[in-house]
């Protein structure tokens, strides 16, 4: 059975290998929440709320549309329009969540499953620090098990840093979520691998204990995060690193590869 909420205890490394070696990782926490389940969850916690203001918040529109609206008919819209409405069952969001009002997530990640909850595709969520987003819809082979590490390989659609550039493609791997979550994706371009950047996790249980633990450990992550971007940006520059301007983000919301149009990584 599906649990409605989780907290993951995570690390995230972040590796630049062209033209030049950069590295930084660091301790946070995410949450693994099921969307249909948010007001409940909320209405039985004294630190979580939803959107509202809180210790500790989810808000729609920090994610899909970002308009304020739910997110299952957001969700269910690009699953139906790539031929996946049978993975809209059950929804669940993996991402930081507002800390004294504030968050900024790179990256959320969306799991889908069907009525027998098996995981049938997953959405990445990008989010850059120009304020525009990109999704990139993955399907999940039939004999996948939920222990079993996923592989989808696409191509980059979207700008996310201003020092590297556009072209390239992406692999993502990821360990869908249960006692351990990991996310490894890794960026190739003509030039060869640019990029690493990982975010693994351990499950806690999700309750008003652990989101305490949560805010002694990483009192100001949200914060942190959105700093340490900038930071690791000025590191970059006085490295001599290249700038990129922004381009346009893509005209689809939802970019969907299917296993036949997956890319392998570094072509």
């Amino acid at each position: 059975m599906i649990e409605a909420a989780s907290l993951y205890w995570c690390r995230v490394m972040h590796e630049r290998l062209l033209p030049f070696t950069h590295k930084f990782e660091y301790r946070v926490f995410s949450l693994l929440l099921d969307i249909d389940a948010l007001p409940a969850l909320a209405a039985g916690s004294r630190l979580f709320r939803h959107n509202r203001f809180g210790l500790f918040s989810f808000f729609d529109k920090d994610h899909g549309p970002r308009d304020g609206g739910a997110l299952r008919p957001w969700v269910e819209a690009a699953l139906r329009e790539n031929g996946l409405a049978h993975a809209g069952a059950r929804i669940r969001i993996f991402c930081f969540p507002r800390l004294f009002g504030y968050v900024f997530n790179p990256l959320s990640v969306y799991f889908c499953y069907d009525a027998d909850e098996r995981l049938g595709a997953i959405l990445y969520e990008v989010k850059n620090t120009f304020g525009d987003q990109h999704g990139y819809l993955l399907d999940v082979p039939a004999d996948s098990s939920a222990e079993r590490l996923l592989e989808h390989g696409v191509v980059k659609q979207f700008h996310v840093s201003p020092f590297i550039p556009l072209s390239g493609s992406y692999d993502f791997r990821i360990l869908p979520p249960a006692e351990k979550i990991a996310i490894h994706i890794r960026h190739s371009g003509p030039d060869g691998l640019r990029l690493i950047a990982t975010q693994t996790g351990r499950q806690d249980v999700f309750n008003d204990r652990s989101l305490l633990k949560a805010l002694a450990r990483h009192p100001l992550m949200t914060l942190k995060v959105i700093a340490a971007i900038h930071w690791e940006a000025l590191r970059l520059w006085r490295k001599g690193a290249s700038y990129f301007s922004r381009p346009q983000p893509p005209a689809r919301a939802v970019s969907h590869f299917k296993p036949t149009e997956q890319i392998v990584s570094g072509e």
